[in-house]
């Protein structure tokens, strides 16, 4: 009878059976970010487990594509896996993205306490609403540039707008923003329509706490524009803080689209929040008079590249002044430990000159001498008195007689 294999053999046979992630995807090595992502989203969609319940060999091919997707996403692990293949990537701590609609409740409350633990959960958009989106069955409200709109989404659904502007308005800049002062959580959504006249999922934001709100935007400017994407989580950064900030600037990476074109446009805004429905306020905007905003986002944004160059060179030079310092404070304490040993042994020797060993006498003895100083003390005294009181002691020749001088004798 053969025996069971051990969890290690199936996780050796697990990573002999991957396919090449490129290949899973179907895009090649030189695809771009924009590429991989509307790869990913048109596979996951088809095989997402709310289309194919009983469907077991669609569940694991979308565990397959989401996996693929979490290696070639991250430009970290794209290139190590490039570079040394599945070897070098830590599979055991990549982040899948959660379709929270299809969860369940349990599933959503842990994964809604984890998020308040600080381990970050990703989440994607619901498949039900990609699949309504791409059938065109979505209600769709038009938004106009300036006039902001506020409204309430429940979670996991989504409301979608379109936008319409003009040639002058493209090439002046157009920014879409949405924002929520009750701090929910939202994904900002780009579609572009398709010919049967659906939309399929283009580009998201995510939100993240800006101050005393919680906002997502997408910026088109007509120049290279970039998005931070969170790299690590809070509790990563507490065990390594030095890590955390040299990695800081690693998710500063450039938005697929810089432009659009005149037209009409359609955004969405998604509701993330684990169990709660979501307030917001979405705007959109000409970014024609915000001259100066536009010149200033450029030059920050060239900084920050900068600073990202000069932030890989300072670590290696970190690294090596820490090694120093490492070893130099290891020397300090091994040295005053040294310095206090000696200076112990020369107060011990200098103690051995200057004092002496005390005598132990019983008790005994000391009430004994005690009473041989009191009696010495009170022979003194006995002897001393009558000299002291000599002179005023009477004598019979001395006695004074009264003798009446009228009188003859």
């Amino acid at each position: 009878m053969p025996g069971h294999r051990s969890k290690t053999a199936k996780k050796e046979g697990e990573k002999q059976l991957r396919r090449d992630p490129y290949e899973v995807l179907g895009v090649n090595i030189n695809s771009t970010d924009q590429e991989i992502k509307s790869a990913y989203r048109k596979m996951a969609l088809k095989y997402h487990p709310d289309k194919n319940a009983n469907d077991p060999k669609a569940a694991d091919i979308f565990k397959e594509v989401t996996f693929s997707y979490n290696i070639l996403s991250d430009p970290d692990k794209r290139h190590q896996y490039d570079t040394a293949g599945f070897e070098a990537v830590e599979s055991e701590s990549q982040e899948l993205e959660l379709d929270l609609s299809s969860l369940g409740a349990v599933n959503t409350m842990f994964a809604a306490l984890f998020s308040k633990l600080g381990v970050p959960i990703k989440t994607t958009v619901s498949a039900t609403v990609l699949e309504e989106a791409l059938n065109g069955v979505v209600t769709i409200r038009p938004l106009l540039l300036g006039q902001p709109l506020c409204r309430k989404v429940d979670k996991q659904t989504a409301h979608f707008y379109s936008v319409t502007i003009t040639e002058e308005e493209a090439q002046g800049g157009f920014v879409c923003r949405v924002y929520s002062p009750e701090k929910s959580k939202l994904k900002l959504l780009y579609f572009d329509q398709e010919d049967n006249g659906g939309l399929s999922l283009v580009l998201q934001e995510d939100s993240a706490k800006r101050g005393k709100v919680t906002s997502a935007g997408m910026y088109f400017l007509g120049f290279p524009v970039y998005r931070m994407v969170q790299t690590h989580n809070s509790m990563a950064a507490a065990k390594d803080p030095d890590a955390a900030f040299f990695k800081k600037l690693d998710g500063f990476q450039p938005c697929e689209i810089n432009e659009l074109k005149s037209g009409t446009h359609y955004f969405a805004v998604y509701g993330d929040n684990f169990f709660k429905s979501a307030s917001y306020t979405i705007e959109a905007l000409c970014a024609a008079p915000f001259i100066e905003e536009k010149e200033n986002l450029r030059n920050v944004e060239t900084q920050i590249l900068s600073k990202r160059v000069e932030l890989s060179k300072f670590e290696t030079e970190y690294k090596e002044v820490l090694g120093q310092f490492t070893e130099m404070t290891s020397r300090y304490t091994q040295e005053m430990q040294a310095i206090d040993e000696l200076l112990k042994r020369r107060n011990e020797i200098h103690a051995a000159y200057t004092v002496t060993p005390q005598i132990k006498r019983s008790g005994s003895s000391r009430s004994k001498n005690k009473g041989t100083f009191k009696e010495s003390d009170e022979g003194e005294v006995s002897k001393r008195t009558p000299s002291r009181d000599r002179s005023r002691k009477k004598r019979w020749y001395n006695l004074h007689s009264k003798v009446d001088k009228r009188k003859p004798c």
